[in-house]
C-alpha cells in the first residue's frame, strides 16, 4: 500500500468511476482511479414513479425508496437511483426526463467535483493524502480546508502560449512561448515542424497550466483544423473537450462566450476568454475554484453567479438537502399594496451637487451578505424566527469571514510588499462571489432563491443605513450622501482618519455590521444629470483622498465604451488637479489643466494618437439583421460579416469613428486610412469628458446648477440653505 500526499488538481469520470490527478509533494503528477457511485432522486405522481422505477430497473441501477428534505416543501418521499459509473449519469438522466417530464428531479445535474467534495471532504485544489493500491485509491482525506486564509501555495508549472499578433487583425506568423524566464518563438510553417516542436515542449516542461492568449478562439481550433496529431492533454487516452461559442442573457444584457477548449490532467485558461480574469488574475481564479469546488478551467470561464450556486449546492449535499434540477418555488401571492411596500431596493439619499472638502466615505463591508448571515436570511427561514442557520447563511459565513481576514492582512502590509498583488486578486475574487449572492437570492431561476428573502435583505439594509445616518448626526456630522451601503459625511475640523473612529464605533455598535473608513477626501464632487443640471446622480462622483489617491465613479473614465485617448486625457486632468494640496488651491491649476486638453487635441489632429487608443468598444445586443436603425456597433458588425468573419449577439465590437458613410471602421477589417478618422467626433467626446471634471471648479458652476450665486463649497450648516436655493 502506497501513500501519496499533495494537491488534487483534476477529477473526471471514466467507465469504472473517477480519474484523479494528484500533484504530489515529491514532484510527481500522479493519475489514480477510484470507485465513486452516484445517486439521484425523483419525486411526484406515484404511477409515474412506478413506471420510472421499471425503466431504471431495466438499466441495472440500484433503486430504493427514501425520505429526503426539500428546502421549500420539507420532507418528501423520493425514488433514489444509484449508478456505479458517474459518467453514465448525464445520458441516462436525459433519457429518463424526456420519458417522464412530469416528475421532479433532484441531485441529477450536480457537478462531479461537488459530489466528491461533499462525500470525501476533498475539493479540487485541496491538499490531501491518498492510500493507493497500484493505481487505485482506496481512501482519501483532506489535509486542509477551502477556508485557509494562507494556504500552502501549489507549485504549478505554467506554460504561456500566444500568437505574435492579434489573429482578429491578421493571420499570425509565429507562436510565442514562455516558461518561467525562458522565451521561445516558433514559426507556424512548416506545420510538421510546429507539431514536433510543440510536442517536445509539452513533454519537456509537462505544464500543469497552459495559460494562453486566444487559445480558445484561435490556437487550439487551428491546431485541429491543421490536422496536427498533437494531443495537449496530460491524459493521452482522452480527446480534448471543446464547447461551442454561445450568447446568453445575464444581468440585463446579452453576453457572448467564445468557444472553449478544456484539457484533461492539466488546465487550459485563455486570458482573452476568461470571465473577469482582468479583475483578479490567476490568483483570483484559483481562489474561486478553491472555495466553490468547481474546477479551475470551469471557474475561469464561468460567472461568479455560477460559483455561488455551486457553493450552495455543496452546502445542500453536505446537509442532506435535495438539489432541484428545476426550481419549483413560485413567488407568494401579494396584494398590490403589499407588493409596493415590499418591492424596493437599497436606500439612496440624493447627494448635494457640487464640490465638498474634507469628506469621509464610510462603507459597510459586504453589507448584503453580512445581513444574510447576521439575520439568518435564507429561503426556508424568511418570516420565521428561532430557526438554526439556513442554507444561504451557512454558505456565506465562511466566505465572508475569509474575505474580511484577507482585507485585514492587506491593511497591515506595505503597498510594495510582494504579497499584495496576489492577496488583492484573491480578495477581489471573493468579493465578486459575495456581490452576486444577493442577486441570486431573488433570481427567478436560482435553485435556492426566493424573492421574499431578497426583499427582506433590502428592507433591512434600508433600516441599517438610516441607523447609521442617525448615529452620524448624533455626533454632529452632516450626511452629504448615502448610497445603498456607504455614507459620505462631513464635519468642520475633521480631516484625519482618526477623527472618524468614534463614528465608526457608533455605527458598528448600532447596526451590528462591520464598517470601515474608505478614506477622507480633500475634496469630492457630486455631479448632476446631463439632462437636467438640477438633478443629482447618486453613483456619479469623483474626488481626491488626503494621500493623493483618486477615486471616480460613473464618469467617462469608468465606461467601457470610452476610447483610451479620452480616458487618458480625462485622468491626466484629474491627476493634475489632485496635485493641489487643498481645494482652494485647485482653482490655480485650471489653466494648466486646459493646456493638457489642448495638447491632446493637437496630437489627434497631427496623427500622433495610435489607432488602438481611438477604438470605441460597444456590445452587440442582437443579430445584425435585427437592427432597424443600425447602431455604430451594428454597422461595424456588418462590415465584419462582409469580410467573412462570424459575429454573434453579446460580442464586443471595436471600431473607429470615420467621416462619411458608414461612419465607422470595424477593427480587423483591413487597413485604416488615418485621413478618414472623424477628429471632430473624438474632440466632441473629449470635450464632454473634460467638462465633467473641470466644470464643477469654474466660478459659475454653482450658479448654473442652482440658478443663484451660492458659494461653490457646501459645508456644515450651508447644506440646508443650499438645498433651499436649489429647490426654489
Amino acid at each position: 500500500m502506497e501513500q501519496a500526499t499533495g494537491w488534487l488538481i483534476d477529477l473526471y469520470p471514466d467507465e469504472n468511476g473517477l480519474v484523479l490527478w494528484l500533484l504530489c509533494d515529491d514532484g510527481r503528477r500522479l493519475p489514480a482511479r477510484m470507485s465513486f457511485p452516484v445517486t439521484f432522486h425523483a419525486a411526484g405522481d406515484f404511477d409515474q414513479l412506478r413506471q420510472a422505477w421499471r425503466f431504471l430497473q431495466e438499466k441495472g441501477l440500484l433503486l430504493a425508496r427514501a425520505t429526503r428534505c426539500d428546502l421549500f416543501s420539507g420532507e418528501r418521499e423520493v425514488l433514489s437511483a444509484t449508478l456505479s459509473s458517474p459518467g453514465a449519469l448525464p445520458g441516462l438522466f436525459a433519457s429518463l426526463s424526456r420519458q417522464f417530464p412530469g416528475l421532479d428531479y433532484y441531485d441529477a445535474d450536480v457537478p462531479l467535483p461537488l459530489r466528491f467534495a461533499a462525500r470525501t471532504g476533498v475539493g479540487l485544489l485541496s491538499r490531501c493524502r491518498a492510500d493507493l493500491a497500484g493505481n487505485r485509491i482506496s481512501r482519501i482525506e483532506a489535509l486542509d480546508t477551502p477556508w485557509e486564509v494562507e494556504p500552502q501555495p501549489i507549485p504549478l508549472r505554467i506554460l504561456e502560449l500566444g500568437p505574435d499578433v492579434n489573429p482578429v487583425l491578421r493571420p499570425p506568423a509565429r507562436l510565442r512561448i514562455r516558461y518561467g524566464r525562458v522565451d521561445y518563438s516558433l514559426g507556424l510553417e512548416p506545420l510538421r515542424a510546429l507539431e514536433v516542436a510543440l510536442g517536445a515542449l509539452l513533454r519537456q516542461f509537462d505544464p500543469d497550466l497552459i495559460l494562453s492568449e486566444y487559445g480558445d478562439t484561435w490556437l487550439f481550433p487551428k491546431l485541429k483544423e491543421w490536422g496536427l496529431g498533437l494531443n495537449p492533454n496530460r491524459d493521452p487516452d482522452r480527446e480534448v473537450l471543446t464547447r461551442r461559442a454561445d450568447s446568453y442573457f445575464a444581468y440585463g444584457q446579452v453576453v457572448y462566450r467564445g468557444a472553449q477548449t478544456h484539457l484533461y490532467g492539466r488546465w487550459h485558461i485563455d486570458r482573452r476568454n476568461a470571465m473577469l480574469y482582468g479583475e483578479y488574475g490567476l490568483e483570483g481564479v484559483l481562489e474561486q475554484a478553491r472555495v466553490t469546488g468547481l474546477g479551475v478551467q470551469e471557474m475561469a470561464r464561468k460567472s461568479p453567479g455560477a460559483g455561488i450556486t455551486a457553493m450552495q449546492m455543496l452546502t445542500a449535499l453536505r446537509t442532506g438537502v435535495l438539489v432541484p434540477v428545476v426550481k419549483q418555488q413560485a413567488e407568494s401571492e401579494k396584494t398590490l399594496a403589499g407588493l409596493i411596500a415590499a418591492d424596493k431596493g437599497g436606500m439612496i439619499y440624493q447627494p448635494l451637487i457640487g464640490v465638498h472638502k474634507d469628506v469621509a466615505q464610510i462603507d459597510f463591508t459586504s453589507m448584503y451578505p453580512s445581513i444574510m448571515v447576521n439575520f439568518n436570511i435564507s429561503p426556508e427561514t424568511t418570516g420565521k424566527a428561532g430557526l438554526p442557520d439556513g442554507l444561504v447563511p451557512q454558505t456565506l459565513r465562511p466566505l465572508l469571514g475569509k474575505r474580511l481576514a484577507l482585507k485585514k492582512i492587506l491593511g497591515e502590509l506595505h503597498p510594495r510588499d510582494c504579497r499584495v498583488k496576489a492577496l488583492k486578486g484573491r480578495a477581489a475574487a471573493l468579493k465578486w462571489l459575495l456581490v452576486v449572492c444577493f442577486g441570486y437570492l431573488g433570481y427567478k431561476n436560482a435553485r435556492f432563491g426566493k424573492i421574499e428573502s431578497h426583499e427582506a435583505v433590502t428592507s433591512l439594509s434600508r433600516e441599517l443605513l438610516l441607523q447609521a445616518k442617525e448615529a452620524a448626526e448624533e455626533l454632529g456630522f452632516v450626511v452629504l450622501h448615502m448610497y445603498v451601503d456607504c455614507l459620505f459625511v462631513q464635519q468642520p475640523g475633521y480631516r484625519q482618519a482618526a477623527d472618524f473612529n468614534p463614528l465608526l464605533s457608533a455605527i458598528a455598535g448600532k447596526t451590528g455590521i462591520h464598517i470601515a473608513l474608505d478614506g477622507v477626501y480633500r475634496w469630492v464632487v457630486f455631479l448632476p444629470s446631463r439632462r437636467d443640471a438640477r438633478i443629482p446622480v447618486p453613483n456619479r462622483y469623483f474626488g481626491v483622498f488626503q494621500d493623493g489617491e483618486i477615486k471616480y465613479r460613473g464618469i467617462e473614465a469608468r465606461r467601457h465604451d470610452t476610447p483610451v485617448w479620452v480616458v487618458q486625457t480625462q485622468l491626466a486632468v484629474l491627476e493634475y488637479l489632485a496635485q493641489a494640496a487643498t481645494l482652494e488651491q485647485a482653482q490655480a491649476y485650471l489653466p494648466k489643466a486646459g493646456g493638457i486638453v489642448e495638447q491632446a487635441k493637437r496630437n489627434l489632429k497631427a496623427g500622433r494618437v495610435p489607432v488602438e487608443d481611438l477604438l470605441v468598444t460597444q456590445r452587440l445586443s442582437r443579430e445584425v439583421a435585427g437592427y432597424k436603425s443600425p447602431s455604430p456597433a451594428a454597422r461595424a458588425a456588418k462590415q465584419l460579416q462582409e469580410a467573412g468573419k462570424t459575429v454573434a449577439p453579446g460580442q464586443t465590437m471595436r471600431f473607429i469613428y470615420t467621416r462619411g458613410v458608414p461612419g465607422v471602421w470595424a477593427y480587423g477589417c483591413g487597413a485604416l486610412d488615418l485621413r478618414v478618422v472623424d477628429a471632430g467626433m473624438y474632440i466632441k467626446l473629449l470635450d464632454r469628458a473634460v467638462q465633467t471634471v473641470l466644470e464643477p471648479f469654474t466660478p459659475t458652476a454653482t450658479s448654473a446648477v442652482c440658478g443663484t450665486h451660492a458659494p461653490l463649497l457646501f459645508t456644515g450648516a450651508a447644506r440646508q440653505a443650499a438645498n433651499t436655493i436649489c429647490k426654489s
